[in-house]
């Protein structure tokens, strides 16, 4: 006999029947319209038959009046599948809140990527964006279209051509396209050029105006270089003043320095973090270093290829401590000189050349290396002066 249809969904019972009367047994389970299938003859003159689980509890006056005894090899079906999960409870509970709890991460917005701004502040933009409903933990299904949302973005930022919306999983990206303006023509009054310091000329360039001296001519602080006035009349000096300027510096160089290093001590902190939130889990106990650093790394759980704000951070408090590194006179006394060459590069510009440079007088005392060295430098020399009317 074939299985009956849905069997399993009503429960399967396979037995094993011993006894004198098993012919008679089947017999009687047919008269009663009780459904039996798959039965096999097994060497030792038993039989193994499948029965409904509903008929298997109605086994019981036909057993005593043919005299037969069964037992269950298997259950099987979707009601001894429940039975086993409810004894299981807790863990079915337990599984389908984390599949709840991971489709709920799913379905929000995780990070706002802005794209393509370079005058308009991030945060502006992050701002308009979030009066139209799109911000971090926003449910994605409460988001608004993109389209209408790019018109809405397009419409509050000023200064955008275009704003496109997109989504991938549960990352928004905003990408603008900033309007082009005009260059705006810098308002200039009229003035001239004069010397910012005692130099000696080494090039002019004059684009307008009346130059006032000459390659190679000394020139002192404050003299006219390029004048505004030309023809009896008042205009816009403009051009390039360069001249050989000299700088003394007084140069103090320790021979001993201190540098940090680590002692190969450390300890180990571990956190269970949700978003912003840090529970520790180990390396509890007082840090005994007295000066150290801290290693933060961020281990997140990942779903496909998102990072959920969930997961392990770990810290590494590193001990370190200071040495004392001998110097020679010379290598004190060339890094005393290098520096100096960084502050006149800072201070007069990075197009600033040093021509040359002398020692004029040196010293060693006390662990420290004393000179006055002189620079001569290579460097713009122009600054505007405004023509009164």
């Amino acid at each position: 006999m074939k299985s009956p249809v849905f069997a399993n969904l009503r429960g399967v019972v396979t037995i094993v029947v011993r006894g004198k009367s098993i012919e008679f047994l089947v017999n009687e389970l047919t008269k009663k319209e009780m459904q039996v299938w798959d039965l096999k003859p097994l060497p030792d003159g038993t039989m193994e038959m499948n029965i409904q689980l509903a008929d298997f509890f109605k086994l019981r006056p036909l057993l005593k009046r043919t005299g037969c005894r069964i037992s269950v090899k298997r259950r099987s079906g979707i009601p001894f599948m429940m039975f086993r999960l409810w004894k299981r409870k807790w863990f079915v509970f337990g599984f389908a809140l984390f599949i709840g709890v991971v489709l709920a991460l799913s379905s929000l917005v995780w990070d706002i990527e802005v794209e393509g701004n370079g005058k308009i502040p991030k945060e502006d933009i992050l701002l308009a964006a979030r009066s139209e409903g799109v911000y971090a933990f926003q449910w994605i299904y409460r988001l608004p279209r993109q389209d209408e949302l790019s018109k809405d973005l397009a419409r509050k930022l000023p200064g955008v051509s275009w704003v496109g919306v997109s989504r991938t999983g549960t990352r928004i990206t905003i990408q603008i396209v900033e309007a082009s303006k005009p260059k705006e023509q810098e308002l200039m009054n009229p003035r001239s050029f004069v010397s910012t310091s005692d130099a000696v000329v080494t090039r002019i360039y004059v684009e307008r105006g009346q130059p006032e001296v000459k390659k190679n001519d000394r020139v002192r602080k404050g003299q006219i270089l390029i004048s505004g006035e030309q023809g009896g009349k008042t205009i816009v000096a403009k051009g390039e003043v360069r001249g050989a300027v000299w700088h003394e510096y007084n140069i103090e160089i320790p021979l001993l320095r201190k540098q940090k290093v680590y002692t190969g001590e450390k300890k180990e902190r571990g956190y269970l973090y949700f978003g912003k939130t840090a529970i520790q889990l180990t390396g509890y106990g007082k840090v005994e270093f007295e000066k150290s650093n801290t290693l933060t790394k961020l281990d997140p759980l990942t779903w496909r290829s998102f990072k959920l704000p969930i997961g392990w951070m770990s810290e590494e408090i590193m001990e370190t401590t200071f040495i004392e590194l001998a110097i020679t006179e010379e290598k004190a006394k060339n890094d005393g000189i290098e520096a100096a060459k960084r502050d006149i590069m800072a201070k007069y510009g990075k197009n600033s050349v040093v021509l040359s440079q002398k020692i004029l007088h040196e010293k060693t005392e006390n662990g420290k290396v004393y000179m006055k060295v002189h620079f001569e430098v290579d460097q713009d020399i122009a600054k505007e002066l405004p023509i009164v009317q």
